[in-house]
This record gives C-alpha cells, sequence and structure tokens, in this order.
C-alpha cells in the first residue's frame, strides 16, 4: 500500500498544519489588537501523524483519514505556535486528493484553516496547496484571506498566512 502523505502539517494542511505560542504572529498584529491585513510566515515541523486507512494494507481509498499536528517557529526558529487537523481523501484517480481542516493556534488567538489539496498520492514531496481561512478567534476573530504552505524539507512546509 501507498501510504498517504500529510499534507498540511499541521494545516492543509494545513491549511495545515494545519498550530502552540509566542512572539511573531504577536509582533505581525496591529496595534489595535488585530492581525488583520497582516502576512504572517512560519515553518511547521510534523510532530504527530496517526493515518486511518479504509482499506488496512491495501491501496488508497475514498475515506482514507489522516491526523496531525506540527509545531510552528517563527523566522527566528522560535517555536510560536501549533497546527492540528485531519486530511481526507476524496479521490485516488489523478494523483489523488483530500480536503483538510486544520486550526493554528497563535499567540493572540487561533485561525481556522480548509480546502482541498491535489496530487497527494504522486511521487515525491508533498504538492504546495492553498487553503482559505474561514475564521478565528482572539486578534483573529472574523479572520478571513488564505494560508499558502509548500515543503521545504521532509516533515518540514513553510506557511504563508494571508489575513485579509
Amino acid at each position: 500500500m501507498r501510504p498517504i502523505r500529510a499534507v498540511c502539517l499541521g494545516t492543509a494542511t494545513a491549511l495545515v498544519g494545519l498550530l502552540a505560542g509566542a512572539p511573531v504572529a504577536a509582533a505581525a498584529a496591529t496595534d489595535a489588537g488585530s492581525a488583520h491585513g497582516k502576512v504572517i510566515t512560519l515553518t511547521g515541523r510534523l510532530a504527530e501523524q496517526t493515518r486511518f486507512p479504509v482499506n488496512p494494507g491495501g491501496a488508497p481509498a475514498q475515506g482514507d483519514r489522516t491526523v496531525f499536528r506540527s509545531i510552528l517557529f517563527d523566522q527566528e526558529g522560535k517555536q510560536v505556535g501549533e497546527t492540528g487537523g485531519t486530511c481526507d481523501t476524496t479521490r485516488v484517480d489523478n494523483g489523488g486528493a483530500e480536503v483538510c481542516v486544520v486550526t493554528y493556534t497563535l499567540p493572540g488567538g487561533q485561525l481556522s484553516v480548509q480546502g482541498m489539496v491535489f496530487g497527494i498520492l504522486n511521487p515525491g514531496p508533498p504538492p504546495a496547496f492553498d487553503n482559505g481561512i474561514t475564521g478565528g478567534t482572539g486578534i483573529y476573530d472574523r479572520a478571513r484571506g488564505s494560508v499558502h504552505a509548500e515543503t521545504i524539507a521532509p516533515g518540514t512546509r513553510r506557511f504563508t498566512i494571508d489575513l485579509e
């Protein structure tokens, strides 16, 4: 069986990811206590991942699930948060696809992110993806925008969070 890849280091993402707390997001927030209109760049390192295949020992199938957690670091390498999420396989043809729901926990609040990731069954590193921010708490209350994730090393992704 070809394993399903973790596509969101804890967005899903990712969305990735899918995230435990300190200064990068706080520094990115405006003086008014809101992070809206900011771009935050973080590095996520996979901490835990469990796969729940529909066909244990068999081929990938619709309904396979991956649950993951990643630790987030700012550009200076300081731990600033974590992600946690799930990705469910929605198709296994044409490189595969999955839908991911990820929560990013950051200083000052949380971000909810979800979206599709395509090419999950293709050989090579996990594919880059863009997922939508669907909401948040604290300084991310009513957040909208997107998260772009790209693999930069095995088990490591760069997340660019663009808050509208």
